[in-house]
């Protein structure tokens, strides 16, 4: 069954990690993703190990960290300096709805696959920059990675313990981010082509969308002028919402109203928690947070992991574990939402791979899993001879 971006050609000059998940959402949803990588490949084909392996065991040009964000893809490897292999991706340009790059701030003007050359030379492309600190402002020639944008944004000020060194996030969520928001972003461009005719240039930075999803705690500051801190797996405006030890392991209590608190607080077995004046309401838990916390901390403690979640689910007090991700990913949850896909990869002469799936849910165009990712320069060839075959 098409999905719902079928017919839809996207020129990829992108690499690492913002512009490769954009491009595999697009290429879940249809869209026909052709690849440019240097002769050498994507950089993060050599981010490993582990890499799939072939038959004998022999690691591939896949790294898991390649193959997280570059299904349904074809792979076109190049030398961007020959001036012929410019001319080709330029007669691409115009065969593509989508032109999406990473390159720093006019690093593509010597090749002639700037956005300014290609929209306007093709007046319908959607063309989309993704860079570190965008096309303009100061910083603009500086490289951008995720760690860089994680620190910059603002989003390590507040991850961690309190009095201990910033921490960034565990995977690369400024670079995913960046890439949803670069999807949506031309998901919109492409409906206003198709009402006007009209292409247009999108300026995406990875700092920007950090501070983007700095949501309340970046409302925080606006709002009170106080810079909020590191405060572990505590949460800014309620109490209690965080994690907390049980005699057997950790589980995350998320106490969102005062009705759940009551209840919570019978299944402690301490029901006058509820009434007392310095918890009853949210504001006043979060005025008297050093107090109730470790209250709370010392009767959970007790209990082992399982009571815990079976009596608060009990009393439908939201309530979860901490999982590992090999829990979280072999969960039945996971497997009842196709959350673990596997494909044929007959590149590495293994058989297989296993991925992660893509959590859209469409009733009348699914996503779809049509190719695992490719090795480097596999559909070279192909491509090239279908773009002669059209000239």
């Amino acid at each position: 069954m098409p999905g719902p971006l079928d017919g839809l050609v996207v020129l990829d000059l992108s690499r690492i990690l913002a512009g490769p998940t954009c491009t595999q959402l697009l290429g879940d949803l249809g869209a026909e993703v052709i690849k440019i990588e240097s002769l050498a490949g994507d950089d993060t084909r050599q981010w490993g190990p582990p890499f799939a392996v072939d038959a004998e065991g022999r690691p591939t040009d896949l790294s898991a960290y390649f193959m997280s964000s570059n299904r349904n893809k074809q792979s076109v490897a190049v030398d961007l300096t020959d001036p012929q292999v410019q001319k080709m991706l330029h007669d691409l340009a115009g065969r593509a709805d989508v032109v999406i790059e990473n390159f720093k701030p006019g690093g593509l003007r010597k090749y002639g696959l700037d956005h300014e050359t290609l929209c306007a030379t093709y007046p319908g492309l959607v063309y989309c920059s993704i860079s570190g600190f965008g096309q303009t402002g100061p910083n603009r020639d500086k490289p951008g990675y995720d760690l860089m944008a994680q620190g910059f944004g603002g989003i390590m000020s507040i991850t961690g313990e309190a009095g201990e060194e910033p921490m960034k996030v565990g995977v690369g969520v400024a670079d995913v981010v960046c890439g949803l928001y670069a999807a949506t972003g031309i998901l919109a461009a492409l409906r206003h082509r198709d009402a006007t005719g009209e292409g247009q240039h999108i300026d995406l930075a990875l700092v920007d969308t950090t501070m983007s999803w700095l949501v309340n705690q970046g409302l925080n500051y606006l709002t009170s002028g106080v810079a909020p801190t590191r405060a572990g797996n505590a949460h800014p405006n309620i109490v209690p919402y965080q994690v907390f030890a049980t005699s057997d392991g950790y589980v995350i209590v998320a106490v969102g109203n005062d009705s759940q608190y009551a209840r919570f607080c019978d299944y402690l077995g301490q029901p006058d928690w509820a009434t007392d004046p310095r918890f009853a309401t949210n504001s006043a838990r979060l005025a008297h947070r050093d107090t109730l916390v470790p209250m709370i901390a010392a009767v959970l403690e007790t209990r082992t992991m399982q009571d815990v979640i079976d009596g608060l689910e009990a009393r439908k007090v939201p309530v979860g574990p901490v999982n590992t991700i090999e829990q979280a990913l072999e969960s039945d949850q996971a497997q009842a939402r196709g959350m673990t896909i596997t494909l044929p990869a007959p590149q590495t002469g293994a058989g297989e791979v296993r991925l992660i799936g893509n959590p859209l849910k469409f009733s009348r165009t699914p996503v779809s899993y049509r190719s695992t990712p490719p090795s480097t320069g596999a559909d070279t060839e192909a491509v090239l001879k279908r773009l002669r075959d059209d000239l």
